[in-house]
Order: C-alpha cells, then structure tokens, then sequence
C-alpha cells in the first residue's frame, strides 16, 4: 500500500502534466506535427522518466512536470510557425527524454562529480578546440558542430561542466576565500587562482567565438556562486568589471557584436536591414497588447528566426502581456523551486550545484527575454524548453534532471 502511494503521488504531476500538453498540442495547425506514434512514445518515455527514479525517496516531482509543459508549450508555438522545425524539435525531444532516463542513476549519486572538478574544464576546452576546428559560423558566431544531419551546439554542455567545476572548486576553498582580506594580493591569487584560470579561460574563448550571450550567462552564474559561497562582493564586482572590458573590446573588434550593438541602440534605424529581426519583434511585441491577437491570427512569420530568436515575442503577439507573464511565472515557479532544492542541502557542494543549476535556468530566460524587449542587445541564447534547438533541449533535460535527483536525497534524509 505504501508502495502504491509513492508512486501515485510520483506519477500525478506527471499525468497532469500530459494531459495539459495534450490539450495545448491539440491547437497545432493541422499535418505540423510528427506521427501518434511518436507523440505517443514522447508520452510514455516521460512517464517512464518520473516512474524509474528511486519510489524510496520523496523527490519534487512538480520539476520534471513543469519540463514537460513548457516543452508542448514550445513545440505548439514551433508547429505554428515552422512545421519543418516542429518535427526535429520531436526528435530531439524523444532524445532528451531518453538521455535523462539514461543519466539517471548518474544524477542520484551527483555528489561523485565533486571529484572530477578539473575534468570538467579540460572537458570545456576540448570542446572549444573542436569547436574551433570543426565548427560552423552561423550570423557571425562559431557556434555549431555538425555531424551527419546532427547539428548540435557544444556550448549548452559547457555552460553545465562549468557549474560542475565551480561548485566543487568551492565548497573546498570558500572559507579561506571569505576570510581572505581584499587588499591581500597573495592570499587571493593562491586560492582565486585556479578558479579564475578555470573560469576565465571559457570566458575567454566565448568572447573570441563572439557569443557574448552566453559569455554573460556564464559570468552571471559565476558571480551568484561566489557571493554565495563567500559573501565577497568586492570579487564579484572584479569578475563584472573584467567582462566589461573583455565586450567593450569585442564590441570595436567584431563586426558581428558591433552590429548587435547598434540594432539594439537604433533598430529603426535600418528597418529594412540590420534592425529589421528586431524591429518586426518589437512589432509584434505591440501588436499582442495586454490580450493579445489570438491563437494564429498574429503574424510571428515576418520574424526572421522566429523559432529560435523570437518564440517569445511570437507568443506574446498571440497571448499578449497576460500570456507571456504567465510563462515568465511558469520559469520563475520552476527556478524557485531548484533554489529551494538547494537551500535544502546538507554540504556546501550540493548547495552550490543546486544553486548554479538554478541560477543558469534563470539567467538563460532572463537573458533572452531581456534581449526580445530591448532592455540590452539580443544574443543567440534560446528560450529553456520553448524555442527550438536540440542542443538546448538535451542540456535543460539534464539539468531539471539532476535537480530533481537532489531533492529526493533531501527528502529521504528529512523523512528518515
């Protein structure tokens, strides 16, 4: 009877989950979606996902709910406006799944990644090398690796390696980074050092592949596990000040960030040109108002790369402001549990994982919304789940993955 009762209650949200997205793919323009059989298989490997992990544990099962959701969420809105798009975005999705159901043992037992930190960073910088030797310029920006038919963006793993990293590196060496004075020089670079070194050295070639946005999404998590593992400001304040002058740089070395500079000061400027992604955004934007235009009566198709760049602004002209404040809410509900998740944590490296985890979750969203409404240049980050892009799909699998994994140890120690 106990038995059955975990897994109902680990199934439910699950279940709820599927019978919205249900609901939500049913409003897909019709012949814009893949075979029943492979929505079918999408349903059961999700259902397979939550009913595999550990029943002994009590885990936040509203996390992987939440995934599922945002995911037919994403793929309605891509069927809507690329059916080509909408069927990879299938696949990928069938991938995803069956690489967190694959990864799951692996995310029980997350705590043995703290003894492989330095592995992540080589592992990051073997896949710039291969990046660098292998990859393809799309808009100006090295970001893809092809293989075969298989397009994938190294960089969505990397920004997880470098959580890995960070996370390890300081839950060993936080107390003395926070009991190091500011004005001393030899106490910082001996235990800043190789963290620096480690950072640093991806930030370096992310700004030299001119992908600035994730670039920043990396300093943003870089500086929330900083300050909070050892409440230093002043170092945190450091870190921002040196990205300032890494895209100060780029921005008069790179025609590319040049040109994402001057579309975000002036999009109007050249309507019909450069500011022309932007400009027809923002159109959109308009358009939508407070209720929007309704479901396929908008016209997200006069956005270039509507499906990658711009999925948030082609819901927002459909659904309007209430619609896009609902999936902001829908974000901020699921990062706000991730950072529950890890002030829940025993030891500092599980706090500071969980809390990186979260923080890129949230950054990623607030980066790419920021960029659509014009608070600061658009960069080619993706919308978690939403927009389309396997490479994405397959990183926030895994990290929701092992969030989720983490809570259920906290549960079982606080049940037990």
């Amino acid at each position: 009877m106990a038995t059955l009762t975990l897994v109902s209650r680990r199934v439910l949200p699950m279940v709820a989950a599927l019978l919205v997205s249900a609901m939500m793919l049913r409003f897909a323009p019709p012949q814009t979606l893949g075979p029943p059989w492979l929505l079918g298989a999408l349903a059961a490997l999700a259902l397979a996902w939550v009913v595999l992990a550990p029943m002994q544990t009590k885990r936040d099962d509203v996390l992987p709910a939440l995934a599922i959701v945002l995911c037919a969420l994403g793929l309605t809105l891509v069927a809507r406006v690329s059916p080509q798009l909408a069927l990879k975005q299938q696949w990928w999705l069938l991938v995803s799944l069956a690489i967190a159901i694959a990864a799951g043992p692996a995310c029980t037992n997350v705590r043995r990644l703290a003894s492989y930190k330095y592995l992540w960073v080589l592992g990051s910088l073997i896949l710039f090398v291969l990046l660098v030797v292998f990859g393809q310029e799309v808009n100006g920006a090295k970001l893809w690796i092809t293989i075969g038919p298989v397009h994938y963006e190294p960089i969505e793993l990397i920004k997880i390696f470098i959580v890995f990293f960070l996370a390890a590196y300081l839950a060993e060496t936080a107390d003395v980074i926070a009991a190091a004075r500011p004005w001393s020089l030899r106490a910082n670079l001996k235990y800043l050092g190789p963290l620096f070194i480690g950072w640093g050295a991806s930030m370096a070639i992310l700004v030299l592949q001119r992908d600035l946005g994730m670039a920043a999404l990396l300093l943003a998590t870089f500086a929330t596990l900083l300050y909070v593992a050892t409440r230093r400001i002043d170092i945190v304040v450091f870190g921002m000040a040196v990205f300032a002058i890494a895209a100060f740089w780029a921005m008069h070395h790179f025609p590319y960030v040049q040109t994402r500079v001057a579309v975000w000061l002036d999009p109007f400027s050249s309507p019909l040109g450069a500011g022309y992604q932007s400009s027809q955004g923002y159109y959109a934007l308009a358009a939508g108002g407070l209720f929007g235009t309704g479901y396929r009566l908008g016209h997200p198709g006069f956005i270039p790369d509507v499906a990658t760049d711009y999925i948030y602004a082609a819901f927002s002209e459909e659904f309007g402001w209430i619609g896009a404040v609902v999936i902001l809410t829908t974000f901020l509900g699921m990062v706000r549990r991730m950072l529950a998740v890890a002030m829940e944590q025993p030891d500092l490296y599980a706090k500071l994982l969980a809390t990186g985890l979260g923080a890129t979750m949230g950054f990623q969203v607030f980066i790419i919304v920021g960029g659509v409404i014009g608070v600061f240049p658009l960069t080619g980050i993706t919308l978690p789940f939403i927009s389309y892009g396997g490479s994405s799909l397959v990183a926030n699998f895994l990290l929701v993955s092992l969030v989720w994994a983490m809570s259920g140890r906290v549960a079982a120690r606080r049940n037990a």
